[in-house]
């Protein structure tokens, strides 16, 4: 398994005091291994990396070799919330913020957002290129990623005529009902299926995150084995030796006895800026319930630290970080020594460091800096590398820690009432018939 460490040392709590909620934790634990929780039919993502059909990998797998071997050159994904977030989030942390050869199929992202500005110039962005679409929606009724297809349905069945054209769509939605669904069976489009019992938020390891991972390049097979691997290690009732458990608890105990209302969760590699939205999502979908959770903040270091810095280290005392490092970076580069007559940047008492070590000291510096000085309790995850595996192990980590954490907090992690508030008023006002 692909290690995750996590230190609690800057933290301003200590094992003794986290460790102090092992029999709460086993209990939420082992009532959730009983399907005895609230909002229990929605556990599916529990263990679905070892409930994961191989045949639906293969079948994945080869629609994408299909697609490459066609000359699609981009890949429409529609999708909002959960059906795009963790998508973008694991195409970004294995490839990188500027994907180059690896990648073998170009991904854009629509249906996230109802600006009108924005849809057009990826309408016209994929209007001379080869292109498959993948609408993603259980429903196939929200507003933004209906819109969406309905336009790019258009555009491809103009460009290559009806009956080509639904062999380059791909709905991911439903088993058994919805708009999206009863779509997909009288076009005759390609299927894949989310489960009943998986919500849009832990929907990345599903066929709505693999099957873009597989048309981009990624090794979806070893992002699932990489799941099970750390499924299997943070599923122990037991705190003492369960991270991910122990994350959840040291972040409930921030939040509820230190008072803090905010957890900023921080990375140093741009590569990882959606997986910071993606958890943002998981946590606020999952806790922000009856006038209780922390509110979940994000920041990219070094690049943040030159806007948001100064209130972090001296401002009001509001929130705590949890910072993720990277042990080996994807790629990395030695800075160079140049002739002393050349030194012109004053560089050179650099030379010989690569950039990733000097992002580690800027790291360690910024930790001592909020912590020691600034007084800012820091959580610190460190992962080993941008591979798929790590990719699968971190979102099984924080799936766990959330489920824990919102028990703690005495809500049902799995609901998300409020979004429904804006939709209704919306639709009201739009009369949407009923």
């Amino acid at each position: 398994m692909k290690e995750i460490n996590i230190n609690f040392d800057r933290s301003e709590l200590n094992l003794k005091e986290i460790l102090s909620y092992s029999d709460k934790v086993k209990n939420i634990h082992d009532k959730m291994e009983k399907f005895e929780t609230e909002g229990s039919s929605f556990l599916g993502w529990k263990d679905l990396p070892n409930n994961i059909n191989n045949k639906e990998l293969d079948r994945m797998e080869a629609i994408a070799k299909k697609l490459h071997k066609d000359g699609v050159e981009t890949l429409v994904v529609i999708g909002i919330g959960g059906s795009y977030l963790g998508v973008r989030a694991g195409i970004d942390f294995v490839l990188g913020e500027l994907p180059g050869d690896e990648q073998k199929m170009e991904i854009i992202f629509v249906g996230e957002s109802l600006s009108s500005t924005a849809l057009v110039q990826k309408l016209r962005y994929v209007e001379n290129k080869k292109f498959a679409i993948n609408v993603i929606s259980k429903s196939g009724t929200t507003l933004e990623p209906a819109i969406a297809f309905r336009l790019f349905k258009k555009m491809l069945e103009d460009k290559v005529g009806v009956n080509n054209a639904k062999d380059y769509i791909f709905a991911t939605t439903d088993a058994s009902k919805g708009v999206l669904l009863d779509l997909a069976m009288q076009k005759g489009y390609e299927r894949f299926i989310i489960p009943d019992d998986v919500g849009g938020r832990f929907s990345v390891l599903t066929p709505v995150g693999l099957f873009p991972f597989a048309c981009v390049g990624l090794n979806i097979k070893k992002m699932v084995a990489g799941a099970k691997l750390a499924n299997d290690a943070y599923s122990s009732n037991n705190l003492g030796i369960n991270p991910a458990y122990q994350y959840a608890v040291a972040r409930y105990l921030l939040h509820t006895q230190r008072k803090y209302p905010v957890e900023m969760l921080v990375s140093y590699e741009n590569a990882h800026k959606y997986f910071l939205e993606w958890w943002k999502q998981l946590f606020a979908e999952s806790e922000g319930k009856n006038g209780k959770a922390l509110l979940p903040h994000s920041a990219l270091f070094t690049t943040d630290l030159h806007s948001l810095g100064q209130i972090i280290q001296e401002g009001s005392k509001v929130l705590f970080e949890t910072v993720i490092t990277v042990k080996k970076p994807k790629y990395d580069i030695k800075i160079m020594e140049l002739a002393q007559d050349e030194d012109l940047d004053k560089l050179n008492y650099l030379a010989g460091k690569t950039v990733h070590e000097i992002n580690n000291i800027a790291f360690e510096a910024t930790l001592d800096a909020h912590s020691l000085v600034g007084r800012v309790p820091n959580i610190h995850i460190q992962i080993e590398d941008y591979s798929e595996e790590t990719f699968g192990s971190l979102v099984m980590f924080f799936e766990r820690a959330v489920a824990i954490s919102g028990y703690l907090l005495e809500i049902n992690p799995f609901n998300q009432p409020g979004v429904e508030v804006y939709k209704s008023n919306m639709f009201k006002t739009l009369k949407k018939p009923m």
